[in-house]
């Protein structure tokens, strides 16, 4: 009850503002924990609508319950689950359409400061690091279990550690003679292979990330939730996501990007093959960030970025579909590789400069193609370039 009466919810005036609450909605807090979020929610609720909470750790589960269901019973249903499942979920309780989905990813200040949870490094405590108790494989499983390759792949992937190669190294090595059951044993191996200077982040840091999103999977699935959720939305509906490291908000912003109906291939105009079909109208031009304040009153607030979008409506939602059903595939095909010379776009437009080198230089061989042709130096013996690519 002590952690339920200090938790403080991240960016929870922007995040309640832009998910918009309004009585006799229904809304969906897909990572409810200690119930921060799912609180103002209720009372913006007023008693009149539906909020489905869902955490896949039972411990917050028990507390966001006493904390919230004081006069809220006929408004509040909480659910042990991941939220990977929601759409699942939504279909038993024959919910087709939903106002409002809020995700505030990653691991809490609840887990974080329980020793016996093993997700910090700055306390003792068993290595397990799992969010859901009824998952069986632990953090220990897998460093003293998984080959070298594989840990030096999960560190550099999940936790962008510089040094994955020799901690992977180092964790084999020590294995061999003393498998890892506690925090501090894999915290203090940290510090002797990446040295004792000072750091902005403690050594172990990227280590304890990488094993904890190993272990829940975190990032899998991600994306695909938040399309499925997008499409759940009603017309005007709203999608909020915090995030609290690089590898979760990349994910998120690539998927709204490209149900906005942008393209996030980075390919020129002319190879492009992104669906641009527009669900979702972008709200955060720019990620919302704590302020000085927040940070000042909660330092783990400080990696945290928001990010919203507003569900298309329906008028706008069914033209676009028109206009995909009712393209030629093979117009359209012709389009995306032929070089548009009506638009006098140069091969290295300003628009295409992120763009990998082969497609620069197939647009570069195309347009003096092009330019042989117009002044009639290309040879009739020279091949064509031919256009499939």
């Amino acid at each position: 009850m002590a952690a339920a009466s200090v938790h403080i919810p991240v960016l929870s005036e922007e995040s309640i503002s832009l998910l918009d609450v309004h009585p006799g909605g229904t809304y969906v807090d897909g990572t409810v924990g200690l119930g921060g979020h799912a609180s103002r929610i209720l009372a913006r609720l007023a008693g009149k609508g539906r909020l489905i909470g869902l955490d896949r750790d039972s411990d917050a589960l028990v507390q966001a319950n006493e904390r919230l269901s004081s006069g809220s019973e006929s408004v509040l249903q909480l659910f042990q689950e991941d939220y990977r499942n929601l759409p699942f979920l939504l279909q038993k309780l024959n919910i087709n359409s939903v106002d409002g989905f809020l995700f505030d990813l990653g691991v809490s200040s609840y887990q974080l400061d329980a020793p016996g949870r093993g997700f910090s490094f700055r306390c003792d405590g068993p290595l397990d690091m799992r969010m859901d108790q009824r998952q069986e494989e632990t953090a220990a499983d897998l460093v003293n279990h998984l080959s070298q390759e594989e840990l030096q792949r999960i560190l550099k992937e999940y936790g962008e550690e510089p040094s994955a190669r020799r901690l992977a190294e180092a964790i084999v090595e020590r294995r061999r003679s003393q498998p890892f059951q506690r925090t501090q044993e894999l915290a203090q191996l940290a510090q002797r292979v990446k040295g004792g200077r000072k750091r902005r982040l403690h050594p172990a840091t990227q280590l304890f990330q990488a094993l904890r999103i190993a272990v829940n999977s975190e990032l899998e699935g991600l994306g695909e939730l938040l399309e499925k959720a997008a499409h759940l939305l009603s017309p005007g509906g709203r999608l909020v996501v915090i995030s609290f490291h690089s590898l979760e908000d990349r994910i998120v912003k690539r998927t709204l990007r490209k149900l906005a109906g942008k393209c996030v291939c980075g390919m020129p105009a002319d190879f492009c093959r992104c669906p641009r079909r527009e669900v979702i109208e972008i709200l955060t031009r720019k990620p919302i960030t704590p302020s000085e304040s927040e940070t000042a009153k909660n330092p783990r607030a400080r990696s945290a970025k928001l990010r919203a979008a507003r569900r298309s409506q329906t008028s706008r939602q069914e033209s676009a579909g028109r206009q995909g059903a009712t393209s030629d595939p093979k117009t359209t095909r012709q389009k995306q590789t032929h070089y548009n010379k009506d638009k006098s776009r140069l091969p290295f437009s300003r628009r295409s400069r992120r763009t990998s080198a082969p497609a620069h230089a197939l647009r570069l061989v195309s347009a003096l193609w092009d330019f042989a042709d117009r002044i009639g130096t290309r040879s009739a013996a020279t091949p064509r370039l031919a256009r499939s690519y």
